[in-house]
């Protein structure tokens, strides 16, 4: 029979359980907060962009603002997807694998879209000011909408051979397991994350040294006397932008590996490591092209604040109306 003594340990006990659950919550809402208080708001501003960007005809035919609008959008999806897999891991929603393979599938394909969508933009501006006259020439509509068909032709293959890997080494009965729904349940195999990310990385590299030889090119031309010298240092800092865009989306591949560390160590280090790594690698490196675009090009920052004031204007002239 338990004594006076005890029944007062078994509820310290208790209490002190109950402190720490409720101190863990605390955290985990707080950087649940934090994630949605730092996305929501981008994801708006993108999406008044993309509004923007359909609104002007002048914007639809040139090929920085076409490929500006696709970075746009699939940031947009990107965010959105990430973010309900936050929720659902916040939830501890569980679902089969085998459910789980298609949005894995296309949220790896939006998010590999990105880095080569801003290699494609830092090779617009190599042609805009080192070959000015062959711009209008190279940089068509038509063909700006072939090299986006490309980049998701090209961002369909890792997925689809990490499906097939997936599918060729993991009994049926994995594909039927209840799983929080991210990637890492695609490569189950340490050797296949390790491939994976070495193909990542070399990737990351080939992209990298594009995107540094457009730059060695537009410093060589700006020396020149043939070159503008305001619109080369303004492709400069672009493409500077870009190359930091490019470093912060690629180093996301390294925080699986160092989450799956810490995890082992302390599971509320890992939820700030987690959203830190959120924060960092996915919000702020896809609102560098917000800024470089939306904020930063004077045309398309005067359309967007001119389509906030008609729309604002409009909603105050409806509630203006008499009521009858």
């Amino acid at each position: 029979m338990c004594t006076a003594d005890c029944n007062s340990s078994w509820n310290d006990s208790s209490i002190d359980l109950l402190q720490l659950d409720s101190s863990v919550s605390l955290k985990n809402n707080i950087g649940l907060a934090l994630t949605q208080t730092f996305m929501w708001p981008l994801i708006f501003i993108n999406i008044l962009m993309i509004f923007t960007f359909y609104r002007k005809q002048a914007f639809r035919n040139e090929t920085r603002y076409i490929l500006f609008a696709h970075t746009l959008m699939t940031d947009v999806l990107f965010l959105l997807m990430t973010n309900l897999v936050i929720l659902f891991t916040y939830s501890v929603v569980l679902m089969p694998v085998a459910l789980c393979i298609p949005f894995c599938m296309f949220m790896e394909t939006v998010n590999s879209c990105t880095p080569l969508t801003i290699t494609a933009m830092c090779v617009e501006r190599y042609v805009a000011i080192c070959m000015p006259l062959r711009h209008s020439a190279i940089s068509t509509p038509s063909r700006t909408l072939a090299v986006i068909a490309l980049i998701w032709i090209a961002c369909n293959i890792n997925p689809f051979v990490d499906v097939f890997i997936l599918v060729s080494t993991v009994p049926q009965e994995y594909l039927l397991e209840p799983k929080i729904c991210q990637y890492d349940i695609m490569t189950p195999e340490h050797w296949h994350r390790i491939m994976r990310g070495i193909l990542y990385i070399s990737d990351f590299v080939i992209i990298l040294l594009i995107d540094f030889f457009c730059y060695l090119m537009i410093v060589r031309a700006a020396r020149t006397a043939s070159v503008d010298k305001k619109s080369a240092r303004k492709g400069l800092r672009t493409i500077s932008l870009h190359m930091l865009q490019l470093i912060l989306c690629t180093s996301e591949i390294v925080c699986p590996y160092i989450e799956a560390e810490i995890i082992e160590i302390d599971i509320e280090l890992y939820w700030a490591v987690s959203i830190f790594n959120f924060i960092t690698f996915n919000v702020i490196a896809r609102a560098i092209s917000t800024l470089v675009y939306g904020l930063r090009d004077e045309r398309f920052s005067a359309a967007l604040l001119n389509y906030i004031k008609c729309k604002t204007n409009h909603i105050s002239s409806e509630k203006k109306e008499p009521q009858f």
